[in-house]
C-alpha cells in the first residue's frame, strides 16, 4: 500500500459533508459522490453550499485557521450527480490536471426519444455565447474540439438510457451533443425542453479512472446509477 494512503486518518463523523459521500481519501486525493443540485464551486449567489466549501470544512475539521485545504481538479454541473476528485496539495492538482484528458470518465444519461444510431461518437467544436450557453460549430477556428462516445443501454417508448464515454471534457459537452442529436437529456432546462414530472437533470458521472499522483497506481471509482433513472425508463 502506498505510504500516502497508509498514513491517512479520516476526520470524525461530525465533520462529514452533507450532500457528498466520500468514496476514497488519502493524503493526496479526496474522491466524492456528489448529489444533484449541489454546486462544485461557488457562484455569485451561492458561496457556502458547494462541494468545494464543504470539503474544505471537512479537511480542516472545523478549524478555520488550519492550513489544510482541497484543490479543484475538475467540475460537475450543479445538477449532474456523481464522482468528483479533489486534490489535497498543489503537486497532486497539477499532476491530475496535466493527465486529465487521458483518464476514463463514464456517465449515464437518460434522454428523450431514441438515438438514430445505437452506438457512436458525436464530434463538434464547442463555443460559448454571451449568456454562457454552449453551442456547436463546424469551424475549428471558432470552437474547441469535443468528442462524446455513447452506447444505448435501454429504450422505452419515451426515453433511452445511454452509457457515455467522455472523450474530451468541455463545458456542458454531453448535454449539448445529445440535444444536437434531437435527444436532449431529460430534465435539462438549458438545452432541452421544459417539462413537468422530471425531478432533476438525468445525467450521472458513474465512474472515473485515474492514475494516482503519488503511487502512480491505476484507480477506478464507481457509483451506482440513481434508482430514479431506472424508475423513469
Amino acid at each position: 500500500m502506498p505510504e500516502s494512503i497508509k498514513q491517512f486518518k479520516r476526520p470524525p463523523k461530525r465533520y462529514q459533508p452533507k450532500g457528498l459521500t466520500i468514496l476514497y481519501e488519502d493524503r493526496d486525493i479526496l474522491v466524492v459522490d456528489k448529489v444533484s443540485g449541489l454546486l462544485t464551486v461557488s457562484s455569485e449567489k451561492i458561496r457556502e453550499n458547494t462541494a468545494y466549501y464543504l470539503l474544505n470544512e471537512y479537511v480542516r475539521k472545523g478549524n478555520q485557521k488550519s492550513r489544510r485545504r482541497v484543490f479543484i481538479v475538475h467540475r460537475l454541473d450543479r445538477d449532474t450527480s456523481g464522482v468528483i476528485v479533489f486534490a489535497k496539495n498543489e503537486r497532486a492538482k497539477r499532476y491530475l490536471q496535466e493527465e486529465w484528458q487521458g483518464f476514463e470518465k463514464k456517465y449515464y444519461a437518460l434522454v428523450h426519444g431514441t438515438m438514430p444510431e445505437k452506438e457512436g461518437v458525436i464530434t463538434s467544436y464547442l463555443t460559448e455565447n454571451s449568456v454562457h450557453r454552449m453551442y456547436s460549430v463546424t469551424d475549428p477556428e471558432k470552437g474547441k474540439l469535443a468528442k462524446t462516445g455513447y452506447k444505448v443501454i435501454k429504450e422505452s417508448s419515451h426515453y433511452s438510457l445511454l452509457e457515455i464515454d467522455l472523450l474530451t471534457g468541455r463545458k456542458n459537452q454531453i448535454r449539448v451533443h445529445l440535444a444536437d442529436n434531437g435527444c436532449a437529456v431529460a430534465g435539462d432546462k438549458k438545452y432541452g425542453v421544459k417539462e413537468k414530472g422530471v425531478k432533476r437533470l438525468m445525467l450521472h458521472a458513474a465512474s472515473l479512472t485515474i492514475v494516482h499522483p503519488f503511487s502512480k497506481e491505476k484507480m477506478t471509482f464507481t457509483t451506482k446509477v440513481p434508482a430514479y433513472f431506472e424508475s423513469l425508463i
